[in-house]
């Protein structure tokens, strides 16, 4: 669907856009209650702690009346580095409303655009609007039209797609913010001890080199494949098993790492078996690496920092096709790349309740192998 030379770039703007076209003030608040809004910041001051800078407001001279310009994740503008986004909601614009003369404006002056009164009442429906809603969505494939569709770039950022399909973000770009400014920074300094561009760019290189997905479980699945290269057949678990042992015991005299190892294989063989089961891998499969957690890790880690600041768009871009060619180094195919990061995720979260990581898991990966959008459906790994 386009509106003249305007195409929606993301699924929410379709919304709004029919929305508006129906004169359905319903529907454009459902969909807005399901969307995360972005409110521009300068730099200067989002950079301020605690300051807790009012929401913007300009005056719309053609319709008479101050408005609180807000917008959708698809209408950001490009990146630029003394300004900034900070997330809202509707529920929370709701509920910091600072005058009940002002309107909302959504996406002012585009095909996209809503405009509401701001009254006592009509808040109240605002509020109930997100509740009906639930907010922004997770688990969901959000692809923004305008961006990195195919390409290099497109396949770098695919990697890490399982982290953007888990928030309900989208996968596709490196623009204003990740989520949003101070979000961004939240996470790069938890839990990734990032705080300037001189630790972005070692932690960058120690994701790259994947060195943060475990020496010992990649220890363990570096046994079995060359096990099966010396056999010149698949290992049976109990061969793999004496194998693992056999190495622990010749290297780790001190057995710091031997229950560890034991563990890990415990869990490898039992993702692996479920994974047979529903299957995402055949009969026989394996999976030899998991390299893909620390790759598609790594791309996250660049958005986060260009929506830090930490980095420009020419850096980050650079970034992550350098992850992408450690990634076509080490896998031959989405499944096989998504197998690695599922399987590296499940092992490391295998506490308590396992369950609703493995179901999470589960969903991240047919989103991504089957919904006909994915760009795991529309970019050819090699």
């Amino acid at each position: 669907m386009t509106t003249g030379s305007w195409a929606p770039p993301t699924h929410t703007e379709q919304l709004l856009y029919e929305a508006g076209a129906r004169g359905d003030r319903a529907a454009v608040l459902d969909a807005l209650g399901r969307t995360r809004l972005h409110v521009l910041v300068a730099r200067l001051h989002a950079d301020v702690p605690d300051f807790a800078r009012p929401l913007p407001s300009r005056r719309d001279t053609s319709a008479r009346r101050t408005v609180v310009p807000v917008l959708t994740e698809g209408m950001l503008p490009p990146w630029h580095a003394e300004w900034v986004f900070r997330q809202t909601t509707l529920d929370r614009l709701a509920s910091a409303w600072p005058n009940d003369r002002w309107w909302l404006a959504v996406n002012p002056d585009t095909p996209f655009a809503a405009t509401l009164p701001a009254r006592p009442a009509d808040r109240r429906a605002w509020q109930e609007a997100a509740e009906r809603g639930g907010g922004p969505a997770r688990l969901r494939l959000l692809t923004h039209a305008g961006e990195h569709l195919h390409g290099p770039v497109a396949h770098a950022l695919a990697l890490g797609a399982h982290l953007a399909v888990l928030n309900g973000l989208v996968w596709n770009a490196l623009g204003a913010h990740y989520e949003d400014y101070p979000t961004d920074i939240a996470r790069l300094r938890h839990p990734w001890a990032v705080h300037h561009r001189a630790d972005f760019r070692d932690k960058l290189r120690t994701l790259t080199a994947t060195r943060l997905v475990g020496r010992v479980p990649e220890t363990v699945l570096g046994i079995r494949r060359r096990l099966a290269a010396r056999l010149g057949a698949a290992p049976t678990d109990e061969q793999w098993a004496k194998e693992v042992t056999a190495a622990f015991d010749r290297d780790d005299p001190y057995g710091e790492d031997r229950a560890e190892a034991a563990e890990f294989l415990r869990r490898i063989t039992h993702y692996e078996e479920r994974f047979r089961a529903e299957g995402l891998l055949p009969p026989g499969g394996r999976v030899d690496t998991l390299a893909a957690f620390d790759h598609g890790r790594a791309v996250n880690v660049v958005r986060l920092a260009l929506g830090a600041r930490y980095c420009d768009p020419a850096e980050a871009q650079d970034s992550v096709l350098r992850v992408l060619e450690a990634a076509r180094r080490t896998y031959d195919s989405w499944e096989a790349f998504s197998l690695g990061y599922l399987l590296a995720r499940l092992i490391h979260f295998d506490e308590g309740d396992p369950e609703p990581v493995y179901q999470e898991s589960l969903t991240l990966h047919r989103v991504l192998t089957q919904d006909p959008f994915s760009p795991y459906r529309n970019i050819p790994w090699s």
